[in-house]
């Protein structure tokens, strides 16, 4: 079915998804007008259905990533501040070694650095071939040489749709006992995860991406007996008296009122994706080979491309003649086609790309409302720009 001429074509799930699955709203409007209460202490019915939903998420969650454990998974209202609890939450000496890829997304980058402050750690990027895949024969070399205390792997990148090899990463790390922490950001949901056999420490995600729900739902899975130090503190619903946060998780690291709305519509998001994963899969890989394809065609579009195999969901361009932000806005402006434009929160793989003249990338992303007819709508609009 062809889209009215004034219905964007959206093309932005690499920022979130939208719109949001239809069961996810319903269970999310059904919540917020039956359930929206405090969790915490309450001793009736309604509470007590309320806390049901953050036990079932958190259940959901450890099965989607085969964590050991449901109380593994801890519930924070964004992946950047569960990124803030971990990497502040290591007992960082001076002089201790973290890598990170060049993939790696500001709520890791701009967190190392606030702490290289604090205390003087080194911070290392991870070695790229030429064709901007990881160099794992270098990076073993340099593990080899400036042992690792931490690791930092980004899974999809959001820029590229680069899927890295966390695994053999956190094999190398492993070597060497090195912590390793996952942003699953762009892949929860996408690609198969098992936080054991990957040797993955601390898994960030976000509900709003790949789990299709809402924002406001974050948080990180724990597969670790690394104690990390409290940041963040505040009521906990439980044990009040108590002056010091709790001793076991997931309480020692959740605090405030939990946001039961979205929780909610997270639950329903991890449910409705666990239904539709490998249409969502195939779906996202065709469209991300189709539109590499045939941006390829097109003079003066230069773009990122990955082995195959190797990118999902992503895909960066630029032009000859444009601005990233001015292609951006002609595409929403004469097209309707809603793209990102600009640096997208990486700031280490920018320079990599060489694409910094014209202001960062045009990034497409696709989801599971996206059709191959937006994808030729989207390469015709670059095909008409390219001939102004």
């Amino acid at each position: 079915m062809n889209k009215r001429e004034d219905e964007m074509r959206y093309m932005d799930y690499a920022a979130t998804a939208f719109p949001k699955p239809e069961s996810v709203l319903r269970e999310m409007d059904r919540v917020n007008r039956m359930l929206a209460v405090n969790t915490g202490r309450g001793a009736y019915r309604t509470a007590r259905e309320a806390a049901q939903i953050i036990d079932q998420t958190r259940e959901e969650l450890a099965n989607l990533v085969c964590a050991s454990d449901a109380s593994n998974v801890i519930i924070s209202p964004s992946a950047s501040i569960a990124f803030n609890q971990i990497l502040r939450g290591i007992d960082w000496r001076m002089g201790d070694t973290v890598y990170l890829s060049p993939y790696e997304h500001n709520a890791v980058i701009r967190t190392l650095y606030d702490i290289q402050k604090k205390v003087e750690i080194q911070i290392v990027q991870m070695p790229l071939k030429e064709n901007l895949e990881i160099d794992l024969e270098a990076l073993s070399y340099r593990f080899s040489v400036q042992r690792p205390c931490c690791v930092c792997i980004t899974h999809i990148s959001n820029v590229t749709g680069y899927i890295l090899p966390i695994e053999e990463i956190a094999r190398l790390a492993k070597r060497y006992g090195a912590l390793v922490v996952v942003d699953a950001a762009q892949s929860i949901g996408l690609l198969p995860i098992d936080i054991k056999e990957m040797k993955i420490d601390f898994l960030v995600f976000a509900g709003h991406k790949n789990l299709y729900g809402p924002f406001g739902i974050g948080g990180f899975v724990a597969e670790s007996d690394y104690p990390l130090q409290i940041v963040l503190t505040g009521g906990t619903g439980s044990d009040s008296r108590n002056l010091e946060m709790p001793e076991k998780m997931p309480g020692r690291y959740e605090f405030a009122s939990p946001n039961i709305g979205a929780i909610a519509g997270c639950l329903e998001g991890i449910r409705w994706v666990r239904a539709n994963r490998e249409i969502l899969w195939k779906k996202e890989k065709e469209l991300t080979e189709r539109l590499l394809e045939e941006l390829e065609k097109i003079d003066g579009v230069m773009f990122c491309r990955m082995d195959k195999g190797k990118q999902i969901g992503i895909v960066s361009f630029w032009m000859e003649e444009y601005r990233s932000e001015e292609v951006g806005l002609l595409l929403d402006e004469d097209y309707k086609i809603a793209v990102r434009c600009g640096y997208h929160c990486a700031a280490l793989i920018h320079p990599w790309l060489g694409e910094e003249k014209y202001g960062g990338t045009v990034r497409v992303s696709v989801g599971w409302k996206s059709s191959m007819e937006d994808v030729e709508a989207l390469v015709k609009a670059v095909q008409d720009l390219a001939k102004r």
